[in-house]
C-alpha cells in the first residue's frame, strides 16, 4: 500500500471548493483512496467525509492507496493538498 503524508496548504483550509476538487481527483484516479487525519480515516472519494475532517490550514494529514499506479495517484494528490488554492 503507498502512503503520502501532506501538509494542507489552502490558506483556509480544505472548504467546499477545493475539497470538491479535490475528491473528484480521487474518483477520476479510479482507486481506492484513504484520508487519515489523526485516529480517523475514511474514503477520500466522498465529498461529505473529506468536509467533515475539518482540515485547515496546517493540518497533517496522510493518504494511502493501493492498485496499479497509486504511487503516482498519490504523489498528484498530495501535490494537490500541498497546493494554496484560495491564493
Amino acid at each position: 500500500m503507498a502512503e503520502r503524508n501532506v501538509t494542507i496548504a489552502s490558506a483556509n483550509g480544505l472548504h467546499a471548493r477545493p475539497a470538491s476538487m479535490f475528491v473528484q481527483a480521487v474518483t477520476g484516479s479510479g482507486l481506492a483512496v484513504e484520508l487519515s487525519k489523526g485516529e480517523k480515516t475514511l474514503n477520500a472519494g466522498s465529498i461529505l467525509g473529506v468536509i467533515s475532517l475539518g482540515l485547515q490550514h496546517g493540518d497533517e494529514v496522510t493518504l494511502h492507496a493501493q492498485g496499479d499506479n497509486a504511487d503516482a495517484v498519490l504523489d498528484d494528490l498530495a501535490a494537490f493538498l500541498g497546493t494554496d488554492h484560495d491564493a
